[in-house]
């Protein structure tokens, strides 16, 4: 090695050991935040495909909750293509087998269920034999029933996927 590179490499030792000594010894340490604030519980995410929920809101609920009802068109581009195309097609199927058992529900009765509490009962069926199994969906998404329109519809919550976006990328977004 030449003289140049060994003094160099000496000169970059010389400063990393004294960055090292001076940081041990008497370096001032930040004073902690006096309140800190608030960290939201991690965004549980789950798998989704080729599995199934009986999990449905009800719609007014999962409003005030903060969601907001998802576009159910392919609007993504890129890669992220296929995974738009699957959540927009699972909530679709779902919404066509509930209208399938409404539609059974009304033949028998004469009615559509009146209200949630009868949807959830009677349709969705959580545990009974003939109960509908809907296709999970991503972890910001939920199934609403809606009463007013007699229909299951999904329901986005923003905050979820946005957390989830900071913890996984950092608050830069990078």
């Amino acid at each position: 090695m030449s003289n140049t590179v060994k003094l160099l490499a000496a000169l970059v030792a010389g400063v990393v050991l004294l960055i090292a000594v001076s940081g041990r010894r008497g370096a001032p340490r930040p004073e902690p935040a006096a309140t800190p604030a608030a960290v939201p519980e991690p965004v549980q995410t789950r798998q989704t495909l080729g599995k199934k929920t009986q999990n449905v809101l009800e719609l007014s609920q999962a409003l005030e909750q903060g969601g907001v009802r998802a576009e159910m068109s392919i609007t993504s581009q890129g890669l992220e293509v296929a995974s738009d195309a699957y959540r927009t097609s699972v909530g679709k199927l779902a919404g066509m087998a509930v209208q399938q058992k409404m539609a059974m529900f009304q033949a028998e009765n004469d009615r559509k269920p009146k209200d949630y509490r009868e949807f959830m009962e009677r349709i969705i069926e959580p545990g009974g034999p003939d109960g509908l199994m809907l296709p999970m969906l991503p972890y910001y998404q939920e199934y609403a029933y809606d009463p007013e329109a007699h229909e299951l519809v999904v329901v986005e919550f923003p905050a979820k996927k946005e957390q989830r976006r900071k913890e996984t990328t950092g608050p830069a977004g990078l």
